[in-house]
């Protein structure tokens, strides 16, 4: 059927007729005696036959340009450039364009000097394109034109899994923050808006030619350049010195204004979204077309990559490259001179050189002067810094109801069945705080108010808060030198360590030895404890876990002398540990209260007690509660959204995944420095035990150099213990076994270089 459409409508006798492989149009190389061509065929609709007259038009305009080769459009024999023929599958708009020769960029190595030559070749059409308008082109409206990038939103739902979803909303969210108010201040032009790797052509390691027009549209002139970067780049292990190499050749020939450079790391994520966003909704309409997938690795790969670079790192090395004056923030030393002029420095700092922050996605820390740090540290953001789905559960709901407790809200109801779903069945009451050490103050309230007793059973080393109860329970906050010392009414037992402990057999013996040692050591008290209140793993104690088989009969002392059993799950629940969800299902127990914090709202300011009807009903014979803020709508909907991206995302199997392989390759590097003296922990929340060589003595100033040199070459970690001297883990959950590798890789190269010293 071609064949004859070019002998009856072009008089050319075709010795080949190749089809090729598109997005969605059939086209087929053309060989005949007189040269190459490309014959291409669309779907018969009004509205792609405007934007064929509008493409063919831009190709007429630029056929006098000198600097490169351009397709042609080749008229029928009647001298019309687009006719309705009949094809196989029915009637549709052909046309026929020259050929252009060269090879594809995506073919030859893409050298310093070659994409050079596309930034000046890029630049020189969009400078011959500022004059020219077509109004076809100022009305389209396309998903692939950055300026209505936000039409890609609706085939999100088509990628998977959802953590990759994830990843693309997020950045939609830095388009809307960071580009959206800019879009009326940018230079628009006719831009040809697709340099693909496949659409550019190479002679002599030099760009010489543009193909396929067919995204042509008026918009930011900043998008050509993005585009290109894109595809430049997604293939490199590092984008940047060729997006470098590609934005100065084209400021050479067309200078790029500021804001311009200011949104570009933002454009460049957008168009790699909207290529995996597009693919991901071709591959569920159209499994087998292969050519609209062809990309969607290696944008993946770019998007990873991309979300690791700090924007500002960008930005400030393209304003140097152009002779721009870069973006400047005030020093560390200066910041912390204001805050202490406001703040007391009781207020404490982390590390010797101090770090200040300007944004955060995911597992990652972005500073004021461009660098990008590891989180391997921070467990608030439970699910990620910044996560998408997190922020705009909160951002939606305040824009519609924020209220206290004193209104009915199906927010409140909803949340809570879904939080209770979570735990076993006799905690079935929840109270909402907006603090864990709120949640600690009123777990004691009602301990007392259900036992009427007036003593305390506490942990070595243990924290539960900053109130004055939190501090009254909190050894490690009372048992300070500068603290105010045990109060009377607090008993405080040993903790159940099996590495430094005197009881070390951690296969359930030593667990119900040390619990054997607590009963016998506030039996004079049996009767007057009201509760006994500890976290399954200690953090302030070094990251320790309660020795197995230590709070079961631990619970049976304290509930048969008329006491409750409090879990403290700030730290350790919402699925961190991995195998369990909340830190007492490692003892195989269930307490009678739980505390809840910081990963609640992954950093929004949520805390609750969970606990049973009994204790809530006992409460309930006392004064009102009430929390202003606890439990408000926008809580609950960001704590729902939390539960989501741990479900959505399987964030606690990726804790026992990637927990496992850290303790593994740890465990390797101890095998190979005898400063390592214990690792321990469960999923995501590792304790490394760093000592002197051969001993159990804690090594409190490798532990610190450890810390510090980390963060000097970013990655952030902290430390922990009586001595100070446990590195802490306690990374999102989002955190990658390639991440882990980086850690570990990098402590090593810190011990081997103190082992030489």
């Amino acid at each position: 059927m071609v064949a004859e459409i070019l002998v009856n409508e072009y008089g050319l006798e075709p010795i080949e007729v190749k089809p090729l492989v598109g997005y969605a149009n059939k086209n087929y190389l053309i060989v005949t005696k007189s040269g190459r061509y490309i014959f291409k065929t669309y779907l018969n609709e009004s509205e792609t036959l405007e934007l064929l007259e509008a493409e063919n038009e831009t190709l007429t305009f630029l056929e006098t340009t000198d600097f490169g080769e351009f397709p042609r459009p080749v008229p029928f024999t009647d001298g019309t450039m687009l006719k309705v023929l009949p094809l196989d599958d029915g009637p549709r708009i052909c046309r026929m364009l020259s050929f252009v020769p060269g090879e594809f960029l995506g073919d030859v190595e893409q050298t310093e000097q070659t994409v050079a030559s596309l930034g000046t070749f890029l630049a020189k059409l969009d400078k011959t394109l500022l004059p020219y308008s077509n109004t076809v082109l100022r009305a389209r409206q396309s998903n692939w034109d950055l300026q209505y990038f936000t039409l890609n939103k609706k085939f999100m739902d088509d990628i998977e899994p959802v953590s990759n979803r994830n990843l693309v909303r997020y950045f939609f969210m830095q388009y809307d923050i960071h580009v959206l108010p800019l879009l009326s201040g940018l230079r628009k032009s006719v831009i040809h808006a697709d340099a693909n790797e496949w659409n550019v052509m190479v002679m002599r390691g030099k760009v010489s030619g543009l193909i396929d027009f067919g995204d042509l549209a008026h918009s930011h002139l900043i998008n050509e350049l993005a585009i290109a970067c894109a595809y430049v780049c997604y293939d490199k292990e590092d984008p940047l010195p060729l997006a470098k190499t590609l934005v100065k050749a084209y400021h050479d020939v067309l200078p790029l204004e500021e804001r311009e450079i200011t949104v570009l790391y933002y454009l460049i994520a957008a168009r790699l979204c909207t290529s995996v966003c597009n693919s991901a909704h071709a591959k569920k309409a159209d499994p087998t077309n292969v050519y609209a997938q062809s990309s969607e690795e290696l944008a993946w790969q770019m998007l990873h990559k991309w979300l690791r670079i700090h924007p500002l790192k960008l930005e400030n090395m393209l304003r140097e490259t152009l002779g721009m004056t870069t973006k400047s923030e005030a020093s560390e030393e200066e910041i912390k001179s204001i805050r202490h002029q406001h703040i007391s420095p009781i207020l404490s700092i982390s590390y010797h050189r101090p770090i200040h922050m300007k944004g955060a996605a995911f597992q990652y820390m972005y500073d004021a002067h461009g660098n990008t740090f590891l989180d391997a540290y921070n467990n608030i953001p439970h699910v990620g810094h910044s996560h998408p789905k997190v922020v705009e559960a909160g951002q939606r709901q305040m824009a519609v109801l924020n209220t206290n407790t004193r209104y009915l809200y199906e927010h409140l109801n909803s949340y809570a069945e879904r939080l209770l779903n979570k735990f076993p069945a006799p905690l079935n009451r929840v109270f909402f705080v907006n603090s864990g050490s709120a949640a600690s103050d009123l777990a004691i309230r009602m301990a007392y108010a259900h036992t009427q007793k007036n003593r305390l059973l506490v942990m070595e080393h243990g924290y539960h808060g900053n109130s004055q109860i939190g501090i009254d329970i909190s050894d490690y906050k009372f048992s300070n030198p500068k603290g105010q010392g045990q109060r009377d009414y607090i008993l405080k037992t040993q903790l159940p360590d099996t590495y430094r402990g005197k009881h070390t057999q951690n296969d359930g013996s030593a667990g119900e030895v040390y619990a054997s040692e607590a009963m016998e050591s506030f039996s004079k008290h049996r009767g007057a404890i009201a509760a006994f209140i500890t976290e399954p793993i200690v953090g302030c104690g070094g990251q320790v876990p309660l020795a197995k088989g230590y709070l079961k009969p631990m619970y049976e002392a304290i509930r048969s002398q008329g006491g409750v059993c409090i879990s403290d799950e700030v730290q350790t629940g919402f699925g961190r540990l991995g195998a369990v969800f909340w830190g007492f299902e490692q003892q195989e127990v269930v307490p009678d209260m739980v505390v809840l914090g910081k990963p609640m709202g992954n950093g929004h300011p949520m805390a609750a007690v969970v606990t049973t009807s009994e204790i809530a009903a006992s409460f309930a014979k006392g004064v009102e509660f009430f929390s202003s803020f606890g439990g408000n709508p926008v809580s609950c909907a960001i704590g729902m959204a939390v539960l989501d991206v741990i479900e959505e995302e399987a964030l606690q199997e990726n804790a026992k995944i990637v927990g496992d392989y850290y303790k593994k390759l740890v465990r390797e590097l101890q095998a190979d420095h005898a400063s390592i003296g214990d690792v321990r922990g469960s999923g995501l929340f590792l304790g490394i035990d760093i000592v002197k060589h051969g001993s159990k003595v804690p090594n409190t100033q490798l532990a610190q150099v450890l810390k510090n040199e980390l963060r000097n070459r970013h990655i952030l970690v902290s430390t922990d213990g009586p001595a100070d001297n446990v590195i802490k883990s306690k990374p999102p959950l989002c955190f990658t076994k390639n991440n882990v590798e980086e850690v570990v890789e990098t402590m090593s190269l810190i011990l081997k270089s103190q082992d030489c010293q």
